[in-house]
């Protein structure tokens, strides 16, 4: 999610760190856990885009299990705005020890945020609030206090409040398990100091490893300020470590977006049920019924109806519009757009390049694909129209379809303003139909039509009197 807040003028440039160099043993995927989704993105890729909403100067990305896979995706879906690096943790010894690979890469004058490329929630805004307690000098955590902290490192404060030390729970006394608030993992700090305590870390604890954890203690010992910005929202905290963990935040990610689209006025049927994996704009008085799953670039214009069940994706639909339950629509690159008060489906498909002006109708089991059609047309049942340009008032019958593929190479059908096209009518494209028109039902189409003319292509009728049906012979 972007931020409202921007970076005050004259402070530290700001780097981050992203720790993605995991196995993610519990996930039971030979995919790297950073690069599953939440919402369609790879949870790596939302907090590249946090990253991005802070202004970063650059990101460090650790990565280790997968290193290659992981870099390729961060490199493809990485903004032009964030300033990318990778450094890589083989062997991984711990926290502390995979941070001291991205020490190359640091200068010594910026403040450098630590994050998690398995904790895809957090938002921008929090972290500007943890960078202006750090205030670009001291060493800043973000804390929270859970019911239940177990696993979690504890954060124990002195008298005056501020913070001593960091426990991992497993070197932790049964005094200290006792401490609610916890570490989430994420840091902002004064890079020149970063480099200066990762320097002094050992592996000295329960687990063996380089713990970043400790460089609380050693900020406490050189006499420096350690301070934590709490907050009460688990969610942004939260990382993936299984499948249940996964589907959780998905549900808490969707849950975030439906009471974003509520608050801006977009009646939900049941928030718990929508899905959306991409970007969805709506205007003013949009509804959405149950089950809806939106993907890729999608508008919706004032007054927009969604039906039950619908999936949409990479759409324009125009003020006005509805979209009966069980429609298919999917633009992928070259988008769809459905006109000002259309109807659509239930039960239609709506391929790449479908172009609907004002008040066209798309009934049951209709497939449009690279198709423009004009002003109040009609395809209203168990149709197909491929690659043809269709006029205004067009009425297609039910069962007609065009032929727009030889085998080889695909070929455009013109149907003029006016026309009436049967039941049951094949258009063998190349075909142009000529305005006012009108086409017998179950026709097949060959040749270009006159305009105003009746066009009738089939076999003549034969009625052979007194026929009889053949019998199945008796069984013996």
């Amino acid at each position: 999610m972007s931020s409202t807040l921007t970076q005050p003028a004259g402070t530290s440039p700001i780097d981050v760190v992203i720790m993605a160099a995991g196995k993610g043993t519990r996930m039971k995927s030979s995919l790297p856990k950073v690069l599953h989704t939440i919402g369609n993105r790879a949870l790596l890729r939302h907090v590249l885009d946090t990253a991005s909403s802070l202004q970063a100067r650059k990101a460090v990305v650790i990565t280790g299990h997968g290193a290659e896979q992981v870099e390729a995706a961060c490199q493809l879906e990485n903004g032009a705005s964030l300033g990318l690096e990778f450094a890589r943790q083989e062997p991984q010894l711990g926290t502390g020890h995979a941070v001291q690979q991205a020490l190359p890469h640091l200068a010594d004058d910026g403040v450098v945020v630590v994050l998690s490329g398995d904790v895809p929630l957090t938002q921008a805004d929090t972290l500007f609030h943890l960078l202006a307690a750090s205030g670009g000098d001291k060493l800043a955590l973000l804390t929270l206090e859970m019911p239940d902290p177990t696993g979690y490192g504890r954060i124990q404060r002195g008298t005056a409040g501020n913070v001593q030390a960091i426990v991992e729970h497993k070197d932790a006394t049964l005094e200290q398990r006792a401490i609610r608030e916890v570490y989430s993992g994420i840091m902002a700090v004064p890079a020149a100091s970063l480099k200066r305590w990762l320097a002094r870390l050992d592996n000295n604890n329960a687990q063996k490893e380089y713990y970043l954890t400790d460089i609380v203690r050693f900020a406490v010992q050189d006499g420096e300020t350690v301070v934590a910005h709490q907050i009460t929202d688990a969610v942004q905290v939260a990382g993936v470590n299984s499948p249940v963990q996964l589907a959780e935040l998905e549900r808490a990610y969707q849950r975030g977006i439906a009471h974003r689209l509520m608050d801006e006025g977009v009646r939900l049927a049941d928030p718990a049920r929508i899905d959306v994996r991409g970007d969805l704009i709506c205007a003013h008085d949009v509804s959405i019924d149950v089950n809806c799953v939106f993907e890729g670039q999608v508008s919706l214009g004032q007054g927009v109806k969604i039906g039950a069940n619908c999936v949409i994706a990479n759409a324009v639909i125009e003020a006005g519009a509805v979209i009966h339950p069980f429609t298919h629509i999917d633009g992928e690159k070259l988008g769809v757009t459905v006109g000002e008060g259309s109807l659509i489906g239930p039960f239609a498909r709506l391929r790449p390049g479908a172009r609907l002006e004002a008040e066209v109708h798309i009934g049951n089991f209709v497939e449009v694909k690279n198709s423009t059609m004009a002003k109040g047309s009609k395809a209203n049942h168990l149709a197909y129209l491929g690659d043809a340009t269709v006029g205004e008032r067009v009425n297609y019958g039910a069962g007609s379809i065009t032929a727009n593929y030889d085998g080889a190479n695909k070929h455009r059908t013109v149907i003029e303003a006016d026309v009436h096209i049967g039941s049951n009518c094949v258009l063998i494209a190349p075909v142009t139909l000529g305005a006012g028109g009108t086409v017998g039902g179950g026709s097949t189409i060959t040749k270009d039509t006159p305009p105003g003319s009746l066009s009738v292509a089939r076999g003549k009728q034969v009625s052979i009197a007194n026929w009889s049906r053949p019998k199945k012979a008796p069984k013996a």
